[in-house]
């Protein structure tokens, strides 16, 4: 699972992906459990749920570089395509809603 944002600025609609990852990390109890992942230029946390292990990932770089971090995360931690769930800003939804969507677009 990854949050994506402006790493450093927090509290911004645009960074709101990362703010969800630290919410998620509490919840699964793994808060204290970021580290710094240099081959991926990132912080991660593993966790388990429902059977499942989970990679959270924060990339320590800027919205428009995330994609390197999250290509080199899924070569290290040996992740398909359809292993990766993207949490993001949409300035097309309103404030608070979520959705959940498969594939994309730039947009």
């Amino acid at each position: 699972v990854v949050g994506l944002g402006n790493y450093g600025l927090r509290g911004t609609r645009h960074s709101v992906g990362m703010a969800v990852l630290d919410r998620l990390a509490r919840q699964l109890l793994v808060a204290d459990g970021w580290q710094v992942d240099r081959r991926c230029c990132a912080d991660v946390a593993l966790a388990a749920a429902h059977d499942l292990e989970l990679v959270l990932l924060k990339p320590r770089r800027f919205m428009n570089l995330n994609g390197l971090s999250v290509a080199s995360a899924a070569e290290v931690y040996s992740l398909r395509p359809e292993d990766i769930y993207l949490v993001h800003d949409d300035l097309d939804k309103t404030l608070g809603k979520v959705a959940i969507k498969k594939g994309g677009s730039a947009r």
